[in-house]
């Protein structure tokens, strides 16, 4: 099209806007693109100066369109060098004249384009120096965004929640990787389409988000930045889980975007699953989370530095200078956030103010809270210092450090900033929350990088005596104080960790009650204990519901034990019941056994009729185990219905398992169908059979993708047969799931490991070296764990040097061990010195035990208890400095 073409086409345009009565936007948009033809720039160029989609200057500029949103016109008269509040007001009357009343408000949130995201905590990386583009002086800048790997898989997840389907992301990278970032980026196509967006944050992140999720309307993007914040709160976390499964899954609720960023540590610390027997915290997250997470690397690969690169030169200074610091290792955006120079201040800084720093450390990785009061961080510094620092510290040293700390450094970032509490939201007459943090003194936030250096670099260290009593004279909170408590301890710091724990019992943390509790019951203190344990009751700790149920059982106070058990099963702790029984059962009392099921069963909970059932199976009580599974689902528990047909299954009643499993399908259960499609299978009806697979195989079922494909390799069809193991294997965990038969020999086994080895499954092939451990085949374990140590598992060299041990090959394991230990894995410490010991290395032995308790590396990793090795030695525990306690009382 030549000019004149364009300019007769644009005078129409102008004309039909006219016609549709919309002068103000017809004015509006001739004003930018005279700005536009006076730069002589493209849309595409434009969009770049502004930090805008492409799309959204495209709609700005489009006849017809929607009236561009105020944060639209405000980037774009900037970067046009436009006057900013003309055009917003051009924009005001446009949205008058077309009628338009803005977006739903019923839900939380708000139209995305109305968000800074400096105000969603995208990390700034410069000030603009002067207000010649027509913005205000100081302004933020971000450099231009450079896409990488990760950024395809967000995407993806933005197209599918713009064509109607919910979906949750959540980026996992260390601190100051760009994970924010690579959010707000993706996010920008919804703002065109309308889309809002809600950051749950006040008057605390879980507090809004438990609060709030239930509001969330479609075309919502949920913004849980460092959502440790929201899934790892140990009050609600769980709650908040179920509660984003529940938006997602709903289809009424949706479109919604669940967004949201961890460190890995974190992510590590939700999926890992329980050891046999104890709490599972995190079961809910650990589901939400499951195949909902994208890796951001640590540093650009050579692709998006060159990308960087071509941005740099077309103008952009801060990439440009970011690049000739930080292009040798690719970590621009540690670099863009003020990493190097936070390290620097805090390597090069004054005595005090590194002391401060680290004390301010030490508090996070031991599980202190976010605001960390000046008072604690003053008195801890203290025994940082070496003798000749301390000497010379003047009377204001505390003030000098503060506000050393506080000065900003390249990127906007303070290594310690101090920080306001938001005041407390409550209605009138309610009372303050037991867990709220002391507002006497100034609280301090440490800088995200700093943290994560403190957490690495000082992670075998225990703080010194000062950053103890600090933390008792001065920390309020329950759960700063019970988590100190458990650090303490498993540093085997007892005195330390007894004082604390009294300080959070009186703050009101039930973890620290019962564990006092607990101890009142060992020295013989019945009476005390029962206190303790009634406090935590009383405040919902289930744990402490399950001890006084069972001292009520001990008591022979039947209805009372009853009545406790059934309240910590409503708490979430359904072992109880089971406990009960368990006991009656012991000692013969079946009668009151089954008085306790149909209480139980009465007040709802048929956990107990399930649990026990489960118990008189494996005994090899079929006919036991079948009258308590009918019982419960004739309390209409429908989850029993296919326990009930494996009983009768095992019993050799097919046709009445057949009718069980049918009634299991028809109760939603749709693994009931594989176990269907099995039974016609043992009866010779091939054909059903296949039917039956083919069905479990439609809804999403490995195994009858694997039995199909096997069938279809039988009868000639090749082809078929590797479409379906090729989608079967598309999910490598179900796949090992259903290939476990192959586990239970040596050989299927170790070909099983090398093949996920090679798929980088690492954590498959330790669980495949656990079964052939389960089943006494030491040699094939150790083929494995070598497969996994060899891959650089550190877990697995762990096993294996354990089995190397046993076997007598003490010389392979103290090199495994060794070998582990200067990798960082202090939990290889105490069997190292365990080792040293035997061979009469007892200096050795103990500098390793020193180190390993330093480090709260006192319990195995891999199962064994050996917290006896340290109260053998050390009867009363440690100071801090190491040296053994004293006896106390």
């Amino acid at each position: 099209m030549n000019t004149g073409e364009h300019i007769t086409a644009q005078g129409e345009h102008v004309h039909d806007e006219q016609n549709g009565h919309h002068p103000a936007l017809t004015e509006l948009r001739r004003r930018l693109s005279s700005g536009l033809a006076r730069l002589k720039l493209n849309q595409t160029q434009l969009a770049g100066r502004a930090h805008l989609g492409r799309t959204t200057v495209s709609e700005a500029f489009q006849v017809n369109g929607p009236v561009p949103s105020p944060r639209t016109v405000t980037a774009l008269a900037r970067a046009l060098k436009l006057p900013v509040e003309e055009l917003l007001e051009l924009q005001r009357t446009a949205e008058a004249e077309s009628g338009s009343d803005g977006p739903d408000q019923s839900g939380p949130g708000k139209p995305i384009d109305e968000w800074e995201p400096h105000d969603l905590e995208v990390h700034p990386a410069g000030a603009a120096p002067d207000a010649d583009d027509g913005g205000t002086p100081g302004r933020r800048l971000l450099p231009e965004y450079v896409r990488r790997e990760h950024d395809r898989a967000m995407a993806d997840a933005v197209r599918d929640a713009a064509a109607g389907h919910s979906r949750m992301v959540v980026l996992v990278g260390s601190s100051s990787t760009g994970k924010t970032r690579t959010c707000w980026e993706a996010v920008q196509p919804l703002a065109t389409k309308e889309w809002r967006l809600w950051h749950p944050f006040d008057p605390t992140r879980a507090d809004a988000a438990l609060e709030d999720l239930h509001r969330v309307q479609p075309r919502t993007v949920v913004w849980l930045n460092e959502a440790q914040h929201y899934l790892g709160d140990p009050g609600v976390g769980e709650r908040i889980a179920a509660a984003l499964h529940s938006l997602l899954i709903q289809p009424d609720r949706g479109p919604v975007l669940v967004l949201g960023t961890l460190w890995p540590e974190y992510v590590d610390q939700y999926t890992l699953l329980p050891e046999p027997g104890t709490p599972d915290p995190h079961s809910r997250v650990r589901e939400l989370l499951a195949g909902r997470t994208v890796t951001v690397p640590e540093a650009f690969d050579e692709q998006a530095l060159a990308a960087a690169a071509v941005l740099a030169d077309a103008g952009d200074r801060l990439l440009a200078e970011a690049l000739t610091r930080a292009r040798a290792d690719g970590r621009l955006t540690q670099d863009l956030a003020g990493a190097p120079a936070l390290l620097h201040r805090y390597e090069h800084g004054s005595p005090a103010a590194k002391a401060v720093l680290e004390a301010a450390m030490d508090a996070r990785r031991l599980g202190v809270g976010l605001r960390l009061p000046q008072a604690f961080l003053t008195e801890a510094a203290t025994d940082y210092l070496s003798d000749t620092d301390y000497d010379q510290l003047t009377e204001d040293w505390a003030e000098a450090a503060f506000a050393e700390l506080a000065r900003p450094v390249h990127g906007k970032q303070a290594p310690l900033r101090r920080t306001t509490l938001r005041p407390q939201r409550r209605t009138p007459g309610t009372p303050a929350p037991a867990t709220s943090r002391s507002t006497e003194s100034p609280v301090y936030r440490l800088a995200d990088y700093l943290e994560q250096h403190g957490r690495a670099a000082r992670r075998p260290l225990c703080p010194p005596a000062s950053f103890w009593q600090a933390a008792h004279t001065h920390l309020t909170h329950p759960n700063d104080l019970g988590n100190l408590a458990t650090q303490a301890l498993n540093r085997h710091r007892l005195l330390w960790a007894h004082h604390l724990d009294c300080r959070a019992a009186d703050a009101g943390h039930t973890g620290a009650q019962v564990h006092l509790a607990q101890l009142r019951e060992k020295s013989g203190d019945r009476e005390g204990a029962e206190a303790l344990y009634r406090q935590a009751a009383d405040a919902g700790d289930s744990s402490a519901l399950h001890h006084l149920a069972m001292a009520r059982e001990v008591a022979r106070d039947r209805e009372g034990a009853l009545a406790l058990a059934c309240r910590a099963t409503d708490a979430g702790n359904e072992i109880t019941l089971h406990a009960l029984a368990l006991v009656r059962s012991k000692i013969g009392d079946w009668e009151g056994v089954e008085a306790l099921c149909r209480q139980a069963v009465a007040a709802g909970h048929t956990s107990v009729l399930v649990r026990l059932a489960e118990g008189r199976e494996k005994g090899g009580d079929l006919e036991g185990a079948e009258v308590l599974y009918r019982q419960a689902v004739e309390a209409g528990d429908r989850s029993a219905l296919l326990c009930l047909a494996k009983v009768r299954e095992k019993g050799g009643d097919l046709e009445g398992a057949e009718v069980l499993y049918r009634q299991a399908v028809e109760a939603g259960d749709r693994s009931a169908l594989l176990c269907l499609a099995k039974v016609r299978e043992k009866g010779g009806d091939l054909e059903g059979a296949e039917v039956l697979y083919r069905q479990a195989a439609e809804a999403g079922d490995t195994y009858a993708m694997l039995r199909l494909a096997n069938r279809r390799s039988e009868a000639g069809d090749s082809e078929g047969s590797e479409a379906l193991a090729r989608k079967a294997a598309a999910n490598p965990i179900a796949f090992m799931a259903v290939m476990w038969g192959a586990a239970q020999n040596r050989e299927g086994a170790v070909a099983l490991g090398r093949w996920a080895a090679d798929a980088g499954h690492i954590g498959l092939v330790n669980l495949l070296a656990m079964v052939r451990e389960g089943a006494g085949d030491l040699e094939g374990a150790e083929a494995l764990h070598r497969q996994a140590a060899d891959a650089g598992n550190h877990h697995a060299k762990l096993r294996l040097a354990e089995l190397l041990r046993k076997a007598g090959d003490r010389q392979g394991a103290e090199a495994l061990y060794q070998q582990a230990a200067e990798a960082g894995d202090t939990s290889a410490l105490l069997p190292l010195a365990e080792l040293r010991e035997e061979a009469g290395d007892m200096a050795g032995a103990e500098a390793l035990a020193h180190q390993a308790a330093d480090a709260g590396a006192t319990d195995s990793p891999i199962g064994l208890d050996r917290r006896g090795w340290f109260s053998t030695r050390w009867p009363h525990g440690l100071d801090p400095d190491g040296t053994p306690t004293s006896p106390w009382q």
